[in-house]
């Protein structure tokens, strides 16, 4: 059977999500981040990133990582291609061309857009959006932010996905990026096509049911 590794509030959304959307039968395993414990590696403690069990399957102690019936990948954006071209359907790529595209599309989010949009909700997250430090903190990363996002308005204002005219596992790759972002709103508010986009792929029964889910853990 195949195995989640990793906690709803981390990168593992990626491939729970894609797996909500394909219906596949899977055992989650919520391994938390040891950087959110005090104490890691205190007796009785849940497993996590550093615990030796998790370590015996990704030596890097990052979340999250797959085992599918013994193959063993980590990597959440390759994950999910993976899942997606093995069970997929629709959902995965059609030829050798789509999965490069695929590839390129989920590549590009997590270069170009995943770190100033982490710092964003970082900022969010801990309350300081409304410090001076948080303002020029969120101004840095929207400078940052412009151009990415605007290749994906310009594709969004063409295509009603990442890949053309069917929803697949690089809407899943890219939305659980410009996610991070979101909640600065005039990013998606200058953006109309990729505010649209990214409303759409979010309504969707996969990701609805992924984030009560998420918000069901413990923050």
């Amino acid at each position: 059977m195949l195995k989640i590794y990793g906690v709803y509030r981390s990168r593992a959304t990626r491939p729970l999500w894609l797996a909500e959307e394909m219906g596949l039968t899977f055992e989650h395993v919520p391994v938390i981040q040891a950087y959110r414990l005090a104490e890691p590696m205190a007796p009785g403690c849940p497993v996590n990133t550093l615990s030796p069990e998790f370590l015996g399957v990704n030596p890097m102690g990052s979340v999250p990582s797959i085992d599918d019936d013994g193959f063993v990948l980590h990597e959440s954006l390759a994950i999910s291609v993976y899942l997606a071209r093995k069970y997929g359907g629709e959902l995965g790529p059609k030829d050798i061309q789509e999965e490069a595209l695929m590839m390129q599309w989920s590549l590009f989010a997590a270069t170009s857009i995943e770190t100033p949009a982490l710092k964003i909700s970082a900022t969010i997250a801990g309350g300081k959006q409304d410090t001076e430090e948080g303002k020029a903190d969120i101004a840095v990363s929207a400078r940052l932010l412009k151009r990415p996002l605007d290749v994906l308005e310009k594709h969004f204002a063409a295509n009603a996905y990442v890949l053309g005219d069917r929803f697949t596992a690089a809407d899943v790759n890219v939305a659980e990026i410009v996610r991070y972002a979101q909640g600065y709103a005039p990013l998606l508010d200058e953006r109309p096509a990729l505010k649209a986009w990214l409303e759409k792929c979010q309504a969707r029964p996969g990701f609805k049911a992924m984030w009560d889910k998420r918000n069901a853990e413990p923050a």
